[in-house]
């Protein structure tokens, strides 16, 4: 059985810290720098841009159809909530780099599950806004009152 030799490390290149960079650890161990993911998405400038353009365009879409007045707002508002949406996942893809690969599931998971909890505090505080309204609007109370 062979025993490789053990991997001489170039010191930190902050003081504080006790690791070299693992990239020089990596060449070291493997004998060649290869291009891994350590569960951050790498982007390109092209990807910035599309992202970019696709915020600017998603944003402009809204704004045009509100000062041109060329919808009638009951169908106004659930436009832009779709088209707010999309920039959401726009941004999630372009910006934040997320997307199904096995390195991100961790980061997924974090984000749906957040979803869940902001989800549940908009739906319940509309639920008990909307009750509380009903229920305190004048002429509701019924009752002998002071007088």
């Amino acid at each position: 059985m062979h025993i490789p030799d053990k991997p001489t490390l170039h010191p930190a290149k902050d003081p504080h810290t006790e690791l070299a960079d693992h990239h020089a650890v990596d060449k070291l161990n493997h004998g060649h720098d290869h291009g891994h993911d350590h569960g951050a998405g790498h982007a390109s400038v092209k990807d910035y841009l599309i992202g970019f353009s696709l915020s600017v365009i998603l944003t402009a879409i809204p704004f045009v159809l509100t000062m041109l007045k060329l919808m009638p707002a009951s169908t106004l508002v659930p436009v832009i909530l779709i088209l707010g949406v999309i920039q959401i996942v726009v941004h999630l893809r372009y910006f934040l780099h997320m997307n199904s690969s096995s390195s991100q599931v961790w980061n997924n998971l974090a984000f749906i599950f957040t979803a869940i909890i902001v989800g549940i505090l908009i739906i319940g505080s509309l639920w008990v806004m909307t009750h509380l309204n009903h229920n305190m609007a004048p002429g509701m109370m019924s009752g002998g009152g002071l007088g």
